[in-house]
């Protein structure tokens, strides 16, 4: 149907990723340097956020001014920034929607917007973030909090939680509870606080080697963890925590309340509700995800549409880590489309999840969507609790993720 004549024009795109986080800048920026044009990035943020470091925020070994860039400072060069948000894809008409009332056509549309925390799928979760004694490592606002309430703790009770459903990195979840409790070792409060993980499944890590040692480092630092569990209602004034079994093996049946006093939380996720309400997702998900053939990334049932990162029904565990290779597979496909050529790059489902266990060492998981252990280094001590590991990921990757991934060159 033609526009009416009051309707803003529509502009036109070649490329347009919509998303400007780690997948759509860095997918950009490959993008041009394999010679692409007409690229636009939309994206309403003003700010870049390197989300892995907020673990370390939490924990108290980052200030959250080394996770926050300005957006403007890392769009590539050549690159269109439409600082709008999307609120529908006409896939079937090539057509993005923007917030503004502005449309935007394309002829290759990448659609990596990233995860929605619903905070409001718990009740009363949302509220105990907003009190004194709620905070997490998913949220940038709520992460220089988490570690002012876990530094200031010299005794009581703490609840960590894991939720079940896809997450964005689950394993975070863990990090800031592993790093709390070797500061408060160190402090000598250690045995005055109760320090309690709830996580949906049968371990705390599927992949076998990481579970081992995090099993031991559950047992040093004297976690209680229960399994097979989720949280299911807060009650932010009476500082409460309903603990649902969610089936045999976790040896607490029905459910139980929990008095907390700090809860660090991480919320259930799913596809931002505007995808969710596409013909993008796949059919049957109630998480939202875009379908794609989960070699090529590429969708289903539009060919000009694909998807990476966490907004994608990819098998893979959601990593920055499985964003690297996938930005990759992404960009010489999309590449191959443009010149006519078939599609050949396939990814291989790898991710990954570096444990920070104690405030020097890590434990540094790889592996595939069945969670075999697919180390990258030939090094036997790889997926062991290591100081080198800590360096590479506290150090190393933070630089290599501002100089070399947001370039395309890693």
């Amino acid at each position: 149907m033609a526009a009416a004549a009051s309707d803003p024009q529509p502009t036109r795109h070649q490329i347009v990723i919509i998303g400007g986080g780690n997948a759509g800048i860095s997918l950009a920026a490959r993008l041009r340097r394999y010679g692409a044009k007409g690229i636009a990035v939309v994206e309403p943020s003003s700010r870049h956020l390197y989300q892995p470091l907020f673990s370390h925020i939490a924990g108290g070994t980052a200030e959250a001014s080394e996770a926050i860039r300005p957006q403007a400072s890392v769009i590539p060069r050549g690159v269109t920034w439409v600082r709008d948000a999307v609120v529908d894809i006409d896939a079937g008409q090539n057509t993005i929607h923007l917030a503004s009332g502005g449309q935007i056509r394309y002829d290759q549309l990448v659609v990596c917007p990233g995860i929605q925390k619903d905070w409001d799928a718990v009740p009363g979760l949302a509220d105990a973030m907003a009190s004194k004694y709620g905070a997490s490592n998913y949220e940038i606002e709520l992460a220089p909090k988490a570690w002012e309430l876990l530094r200031n703790l010299r005794r009581g009770t703490v609840v960590f939680n894991l939720p079940p459903g896809p997450l964005t990195c689950g394993g975070a979840a863990q990090k800031p509870m592993y790093l709390a409790c070797d500061y408060w070792a160190q402090q000598g409060v250690l045995e005055d606080i109760r320090v309690m993980l709830i996580v949906p499944t049968p371990t705390v890590f599927a992949e076998a080697v990481a579970n081992e040692e995090l099993n031991r480092k559950i047992a040093e630092y004297g976690i209680e963890v229960r399994h097979n569990s989720e949280i299911t209602a807060v009650d932010a004034v009476e500082r409460t925590v309903t603990v649902q079994d969610l089936g045999a093996g976790s040896g607490v049946g029905g459910s139980e309340t929990l008095t907390y006093d700090v809860l660090h939380a991480v919320p259930p996720q799913s596809a931002p509700d505007w995808l969710k309400a596409t013909n993008l997702s796949k059919p049957g998900d109630p998480a939202g995800f875009v379908e794609v053939d989960p070699e090529t990334l590429r969708s289903i049932r539009y060919p000009a549409v694909w998807s990476l990162g966490d907004a994608a029904a990819t098998l893979n565990s959601k990593s920055g880590a499985a964003l690297r290779q996938q930005t990759q597979v992404v960009a010489k496909n999309l590449m191959a489309v443009l010149k006519g050529k078939s599609v050949n790059a396939k990814y291989n489902n790898y991710s990954a999840c570096p444990f920070t266990v104690s405030r020097s060492t890590v434990v540094f998981s790889e592996f595939d969507d069945q969670y075999r252990a697919k180390p990258s280094i030939p090094w036997k001590g790889i997926m062991r609790e290591h100081r080198a590991t800590f360096v590479l990921e506290r150090r190393i990757l933070p630089r290599v993720y501002w100089n070399l991934i947001l370039k395309g060159r890693a």
